[in-house]
């Protein structure tokens, strides 16, 4: 008898799938977590910020009462901190409105800041057993290959059809087994470009892409598009063993987190120092860039030893860290290197 797409992931997944992951249990809290921190990171990264995290924070209640920067600092170096500071508003959002309580459905979930229709399925199928679709990046490239699906996922007709597809091959029981599958089978066996495992899905008998010679076409890409590059001077303003940073807005890029103060160029700097102090502008160090989703950034470290700092060289939400620690603090990944430059000469910026 045929079996169907549902029966066959499940049958694959109980198996061949990934089981023993940390967040792998009927606490919703920790699924929450575990789906928010696998936004945009891969399973291997997380496992270390989690279990850090949630030593930090074991329930919605203490993350909801944590200052932001506590999580901010938790969170630093796992990059995209927006998912940081959505954190925590929904935890404050679980505590005031849902009185403490997970909420339990989807159009519940979905309601909490940084939960879109995807993350809010998954949670509820995997904490609560709810049948609800699922359609991550794994997702659509497994149901695009299966099916034969062309266009840019990301297109809205594109991506309508795949959510239609995903809602009707929904089992009517084993849901957590089964989206647990639909994530496995991305991540190990159907997997980007040409280098996916057909020899080992269970799928590849009934693939289009497979039986076509397209898995390397599909999902179709999106269409190509120049990322912009973009120049900034850090300075690394130190006084009395002191290194100054700056609270960045607390949307947009790092927003929220402390940062070295940047510039245009040097010349900005040294007027800076002009003007709020004595000291001396050292030479720049190389320069380094750190990428982002749509923009590349080209960053010129510019120490500055400082031998007089005046009163005003601090503005609203600006701190002076001692510069033993400052690394330590809620600060983006590529200030912390040069933190602990500073600290360490010898040490490289990679």
């Amino acid at each position: 008898m045929e079996h169907s797409f549902a029966e066959r992931l499940i049958a694959w997944q109980k198996v061949h799938g990934r089981h023993g992951l940390p967040w792998q249990v009927d606490d919703p809290y920790r699924v929450w977590l575990s789906e928010i921190m696998l936004q945009q990171t891969q399973v291997a990264t997380v496992l270390g910020y989690y279990a850090r995290f949630l030593a930090r924070f074991p329930t919605v209640a203490s993350l909801a009462a944590a200052p932001l920067d506590d999580v901010l600092e938790s969170w630093s170096g796992l990059g995209y901190y927006t998912r940081a500071r959505n954190l925590h508003k929904a935890a404050v959002m679980i505590m005031e409105e849902f009185g403490g309580e997970f909420p339990g459905e989807r159009e519940q979930i979905e309601r909490l800041p940084g939960v879109g229709r995807s993350t809010a399925a998954a949670i509820a199928a995997f904490a609560f057993g709810r049948r609800e679709a699922i359609l991550d990046g794994n997702v659509k490239r497994v149901l695009t290959r299966v099916y034969g699906i062309a266009g840019f996922p990301g297109e809205k007709r594109v991506e309508n059809r795949l959510w239609e597809l995903a809602l009707s091959l929904l089992p009517e029981s084993d849901i957590a087994a089964y989206t647990q599958g639909l994530m496995d089978l991305g991540a190990t066996v159907c997997t980007r470009g040409a280098r996916a495992a057909c020899t080992v899905c269970p799928m590849v008998d009934r693939c289009v892409a497979a039986r076509e010679g397209r898995v390397g076409e599909l999902p179709t890409s999106r269409p190509k598009k120049t990322n912009p590059t973009r120049h900034t001077v850090m300075m690394m303003a130190v006084h009395d063993g002191k290194v100054r940073l700056c609270r960045r807005p607390p949307s947009g890029i790092w927003g929220g987190l402390l940062s070295l103060p940047e510039f245009a160029a040097s010349g900005e700097a040294e007027a800076w120092l002009d003007a709020h102090g004595e000291g001396d502008v050292l030479p720049a160090w190389a320069e380094f860039e750190h990428v982002f989703s749509h923009y590349k950034l080209i960053i010129t470290p510019l120490p500055v030893v400082m031998t007089r700092c005046d009163a005003g060289a601090s503005e609203p939400g600006d701190v002076w860290l001692p510069l033993d620690g400052a690394a330590e603090a809620g600060v983006p990944a590529p200030v912390r290197r040069l933190l602990l430059k500073l600290t360490n000469p010898d040490r490289t910026l990679d």
